[in-house]
């Protein structure tokens, strides 16, 4: 892997996946209400299983780049020691887990192949 990319504001549209495990799920449950509750995002299912190219389990929120400014910074203050894979939404998947990733916390490796099978 490269030198970890922190996140910048360059597209319209990104998701946010917060990785966690059995030890730290509350963690991640609780940022994901407050994602919700306090920036009015868009947050998906909460995953207690590997889904797509995430190596970790996982649950995404949804955000804009209107959001980005506020709703970044407070993500990785509160995060504590939790990953989050934040990504552009660019209609090219492979080039969205890749190029356009970036990350707040422990850069993981993603199961890449998943998008030569979709």
């Amino acid at each position: 892997m490269n030198k970890t990319q922190r996140p910048i504001n360059s597209h319209k549209a990104y998701h946010a996946h917060i990785y966690f495990d059995e030890a730290t799920k509350a963690q991640a449950r609780k940022l994901c209400d407050i994602s919700a509750e306090k920036f009015h995002l868009n947050v998906g299912r909460f995953h207690e299983k590997l889904i797509g190219p995430h190596p970790c389990w996982s649950c995404q929120v949804t955000f804009g780049a209107k959001d980005f400014e506020n709703y970044i910074p407070w993500l990785d203050a509160n995060r504590e020691n939790l990953t989050v894979l934040v990504h552009a939404l660019t209609g090219d998947d492979y080039k969205d887990h890749t190029e356009f990733a970036y990350w707040l916390g422990q850069e993981v490796e993603l199961n890449l192949a998943f998008f030569k099978n979709t």
